[in-house]
Order: C-alpha cells, then structure tokens, then sequence
C-alpha cells in the first residue's frame, strides 16, 4: 500500500457560498474573468456579483467570454495573449467545466512561451517539459459534472487535428474553488443529467483504475451512492436545493477521484468522439459509451463492479455470486431511464458506423495514457468492439 496525496486547494462548499467568496484574499490585484460564449453566466447574474465581489475587494479585472462546450486551443491562446496584454496576475474560471479547463490551460500559457500543444503529451504534442508554475486559479463552478474544480486537471481541443487531450501538473490546481448549488439550479434538464454521468464515470472510473488507493476508493464509492440518490432528484425538480447540493458533493468528490486515481479508457474513447463531433456533450458520449464499456470490463474486476453496485444501492445479498457483477450495469441502465437519458444515439449527433474504427485510433493515439490505466488493456480491435456495440 503505496501512494502520494497532493490537494492544494481550498474549497468553499455549500448554498450561498459564493458570497463567502468576499471574506477570502485573493490571488492577485487583477484577474482574468474566464466565461464561456453562451451568455447564461451574465443572464443569470453571475458575472455581476461576481464583479462586485472584486470591486469591493479593490481587484481589477478583464472578461474573457469565447469558451465553447468543447473549448479549443485557439481560445486558450487568445485568453493567454489577453492576460497577458492586460498584466492579469491570476484567473478566475467562471462556469462549467469547459470555462474552468480554459481558465487552468489560459494560467498555463500566460506565463510560458511557445504553443500550449508544446506541453501535450499524446497525439501531435511535443511533450516539452513546462519551464514556469501557472497563474493561480480560482474556479467557480456553476454545474456539477466534471470535478475540475477540485483536480489539476484539463481538457482541450486542437482543432486543426481534432485531438482532444487531457494536461495538469501542479500547478493547475485551483487556489481557491467555489462550489455553491445555488448557482447550479438554472441548469437545464438534459444538462443536469449529462454532467451528472460524467461526475458518475469520474467517479467508476477512478475506481475501476489500476492505480485506485485507499483514499480514492472511499471518495468513489460516496460519490457513486449519492448521484445514485440524489441525480434523478435533480433532473425532475432542478430547484431542489438538497438535491443540487448532494449532486455538488457528489461531483466535488469525483474531482478528489480524479486527484488520488485517474479516468480510464472510457474517456479516451468519448474524447475521440467530441473531438471530431464537438456538438456532443461530453457527459452525453460517455452515456452512450457506457453500458458497452462496463459491461466488456464487469468481469475483469467482479469485486469491484459487486461494490459499486452497492453503492448504487442494489441488494446485491439477493443475488447469485456470478451475477453480482453485472448488477451494477443493470443499475447504470436503469438510473439513465430514470434520468431519461437511456434513448441518446451516437448517430443523433451524424456519428457514422464505418468511422468507429478511425475514432477508437484517435482514442489510442490522442489518450493512450488512460488504455494502460485499465485493469484490463484494450486492443485497438477491443476497442472498436466497444464503440461498435455502443453505436445506435
């Protein structure tokens, strides 16, 4: 039993948190205010008390609002320059988790030269080692999906070769994160239960992983029971404010996951797919993906898909040894009805069958790191296997 733990950053959890935001010192005198294109972040007022926060706390600051869904390079460039024209001396990722990865690969590039896809590893990256720390981050979730918050962690897009590849090291842990359920109430529907999987598959993923430890099991598994509970709660009734606020932890906790153990293949493979399909929600592909994916891996590790099925909150005592396994799939199908997700379809969002195999190369080659990660390595033709069966 051998493992390290690094969790630099200081969270500020629960309703109305985002007001406590006032008492903290902040990083710096002049922040970079990371937003994305789509508007809600000012239409629901955010960006304003936001601002006010900083004005009262004599911090300047500049708004940098392009960020995609699937956010690109070139916006990470750009907000870079931006930062750096501006003498920003800290970021603030305000949003989701496409609006705080921008913000955590923005700190990157504001203090190192070159071209971000320099540091990247896998795919067309250069692997260059990154000569400075980022700009400290503060991020400010107002979804509860992908743990970025509480992990270095950050997902890109290249678009001129649709590689879509993780980056983090040390310094791309947030400072200073907010997670407040009260900001997370106006999320659409859909867009609950998406984020909601993919704080769910953060969290089974990092438990299924080889390098799972302690910490991050006990971590997984809370976070497994609660978006069990707490998820379908949310998608019927998104003013529930319990409801929001154990989803919050729930996703707070697959950060901690993220932190402690890792994603495994299944992400490689989704990335593959919103790389090329950027219209795809990442939480969407990974439900597609999902029942193929658990089901080919259920008996390469039964004690672990057993305890995740607890979690989830099957009797497992009832059933014969050898199905125990597979229960936890059949709970997985049945909480995606029950978030009225079970019906997504790769070829709704113009995936074709025949592409499969390209996409599950672009897995290999773009997020190969996640394949050795496994408790079982995957063929590239194992891998098709999945996609292919996955593919409606």
């Amino acid at each position: 039993m051998k493992f390290n733990y690094y969790m630099p950053t200081k969270i500020l959890f629960g309703p109305g948190k985002l007001n406590a935001l006032a008492e903290e010192v902040l990083p710096g005198k002049k922040a970079l205010i990371v937003i994305s294109s789509g508007g809600s972040i000012r239409k629901n007022g955010y960006l304003d008390r936001l601002i006010t926060i900083l004005h009262n706390q004599d911090v300047d600051y500049v708004v940098f609002d392009k960020i995609l869904p699937n956010p690109v390079k070139a916006h990470v460039m750009e907000g870079a320059a931006l930062a750096k024209e501006e003498k920003c001396d800290f970021v603030i990722g305000l949003g989701g988790g496409s609006s705080i990865d921008s913000a955590k690969s923005i700190a990157v590039m504001a203090k190192n030269p070159g071209d971000y896809w320099d540091y990247i590893s896998g795919g067309s990256g250069k692997s260059l080692p990154v000569p400075n720390p980022a700009l400290p981050i503060v991020a400010i979730t107002t979804t509860a999906g992908t743990g970025t918050e509480a992990d270095p962690w950050t997902v890109i897009t290249k678009e001129e070769t649709n590689e879509k590849i993780g980056f983090g090291n040390e310094s791309t842990f947030p400072v200073l994160s907010v997670v407040d359920p009260e900001l997370m109430i106006t999320v659409p529907k859909h867009l609950t239960a998406y984020q909601g999987f993919d704080a769910l598959f953060h969290a089974t993923e990092g438990y299924i992983a080889n390098i799972a430890t302690p910490i991050s099991d006990a971590y997984a598994l809370k976070s497994i029971e609660l978006i069990a509970k707490y998820l379908p709660i949310c998608v019927q009734d998104g003013t529930n404010i319990e409801a929001r606020t154990q989803v919050a932890l729930a996703n707070t906790l697959s950060g901690f996951v993220e932190s402690t153990s890792s994603c495994t293949s299944e992400h490689s493979m989704e990335h593959a797919l919103s790389a090329f399909y950027p219209d795809l929600p990442h939480g969407a592909g990974l439900i597609m993906l999902s029942e193929a994916y658990y089901t080919f891996f259920a008996s390469n590790a039964p004690e672990r898909f057993t305890a995740m099925a607890q979690a989830m909150g099957v009797d497992i005592e009832t059933l014969p040894e050898e199905d125990r396994p597979m229960s936890f799939v059949k709970a997985l199908v049945k909480l995606q009805e029950d978030c009225q997700v079970s019906d997504l379809k790769m070829s709704d969002y113009g995936i074709k069958k025949e592409e499969i195999p390209s996409l599950a190369e672009n897995a290999h080659n773009t997020m190969g790191g996640l394949f050795e990660l496994d408790c079982y390595t995957l063929s590239l033709e194992e891998t098709i296997e999945i996609m292919t069966k996955a593919y409606k």
